[in-house]
C-alpha cells in the first residue's frame, strides 16, 4: 500500500515538474514568436517604406529627365532674349516664382539684394557676364529651379559665344570697325540696293598721312594707338546708316548712304577737321594726325564696287599728291 502511495506521489511531482518545464518552453516559444512577429512587422515596413522612397525616387528622376528634355527647347535658340522668353515660358510651366530677370554684367545687384542671384561666366572672363535672379522661389522647388537655371545658362553662354565668333569673323580685331572682307560684302549689298530703289551713294578711300613715319620713329605700338584713336574719331563722325571698314594697313572706307557729291564732300571736310585737331594720347606721345580723303559718287562716276573704288583711290591720290590733308572728289 505504502508502494503505490510512493508511487503516485512521484508521479505527482513528476507531472507537476513536467507542467512548470512545459510552461517555461511555452512561454520561451511565445517570446520567440512575439519577437519574430515583431521583427516581420518592422521588416514589413521597412519594406513598404522602401517601397514608398524607390516610389518617390521613381518619380523624381522620371521628372528630372522631364525637365532636361523640356530645356532642350531653351537652348535651340542663339537670340538672348529668345532664350530668356522660352525659359521664362517653360520656368512658369513648373515652378511659382515671384519674379525672374535676365541681367547684364552691369546690373546693380543691390536694387535684388531679396532674390537668388545666379552669376554666370565664359571661360575667357574673369567677371561674371550676367545673372540670372530669380525671387519667390518655395523651398522644395529650389531642385528643379537650379535644373532649369543651368540649362538656361548654357544657353546663354552658347548664344553669347556664337555672337564673339561671328564679331570675331565680321570686326577688325585692332579698331572694332568692319572687316576688310565683310565690308566688302556689305558694300555690295549697298550697290543693290541703291540700284534696286534708285538711291545714290558716296565711297570714301580715307588714308593717315606719313603713317609709315609714326611707325618708324615711335614703334608699331603707337601706330597702333593712331589706328584705334582714328576709327573712333570716324565712328564718331558719321550716322548709324553710313558703313565704315578697315580697307587695309593704314587705310579706312566710309560708304555715305543715299548722300549726294556735296552733302558727302561737306561730311568728309568735318571729318578731316575732327581729325587734325585731335590730339592722340599714345602712351608717352601727344601727336597730331592728318589724313587724306578721296571720293567717288554713285551713279554718276561708276556703277560697280571695283570701279568705284578705283575712282576714290584715284581721288585719294591726287589729295595727297597735292599737299595731303585734304578731301578731294574724284572729277571724270
Amino acid at each position: 500500500m505504502l508502494s503505490i502511495l510512493f508511487l503516485i506521489l512521484i508521479s505527482c511531482l513528476f507531472a507537476v515538474h513536467l507542467n512548470k518545464v512545459l510552461h517555461k518552453n511555452f512561454l520561451k516559444l511565445k517570446n520567440n514568436y512575439n519577437s519574430l512577429f515583431a521583427s516581420y512587422e518592422n521588416l514589413r515596413d521597412e519594406n513598404a517604406e522602401s517601397e514608398r522612397d524607390n516610389l518617390i525616387l521613381e518619380n523624381t528622376a522620371v521628372e528630372t529627365m522631364a525637365l532636361y528634355d523640356i530645356t532642350k527647347e531653351i537652348c535651340k535658340y542663339l537670340d538672348e532674349d529668345k532664350i530668356f522668353a522660352c525659359f521664362k515660358e517653360v520656368l512658369s510651366k513648373h515652378i511659382r516664382v515671384s519674379d525672374c530677370r535676365f541681367l547684364k554684367a552691369d546690373a546693380n545687384l543691390e536694387n535684388y539684394s531679396d532674390y537668388l542671384i545666379m552669376p554666370f561666366r565664359l571661360k575667357s572672363e574673369s567677371h561674371p557676364v550676367g545673372y540670372l535672379a530669380a525671387s519667390g522661389i518655395e523651398k522644395e522647388e529650389k531642385d528643379k529651379f537650379s535644373i532649369l537655371a543651368n540649362q538656361f545658362i548654357l544657353g546663354i553662354k552658347k548664344a553669347m559665344l556664337y555672337k564673339r565668333v561671328q564679331e570675331l569673323a565680321i570686326t577688325d580685331s585692332l579698331t572694332g570697325i568692319f572687316s576688310r572682307r565683310y565690308y566688302l560684302e556689305r558694300f555690295q549689298e549697298e550697290l543693290e540696293r541703291s540700284k534696286k530703289f534708285g538711291y545714290n551713294f558716296a565711297f570714301l578711300m580715307i588714308d593717315i598721312d606719313n603713317f609709315k613715319d609714326y611707325n618708324d620713329r615711335f614703334g608699331h605700338l603707337v601706330g597702333d594707338t593712331i589706328l584705334r584713336e582714328l576709327a573712333k574719331i570716324l565712328k564718331e563722325n558719321i550716322r548709324q546708316i553710313d558703313l565704315i571698314g578697315r580697307y587695309g594697313g593704314e587705310e579706312f572706307s566710309i560708304i555715305f548712304t543715299e548722300t549726294g557729291k556735296q552733302e558727302a564732300a561737306f561730311v568728309a571736310e568735318r571729318i578731316r577737321e575732327a581729325v587734325e585737331n585731335k590730339s592722340i594720347r599714345a602712351y608717352d606721345e601727344d601727336l597730331k594726325v592728318t589724313i587724306s580723303i578721296g571720293i567717288s559718287i554713285y551713279p554718276a562716276d561708276a556703277q560697280e564696287t571695283g570701279q568705284l573704288i578705283e575712282k576714290a583711290d584715284e581721288a585719294l591720290y591726287r589729295a595727297k599728291l597735292t599737299g595731303k590733308n585734304k578731301v578731294c572728289i574724284y572729277e571724270g
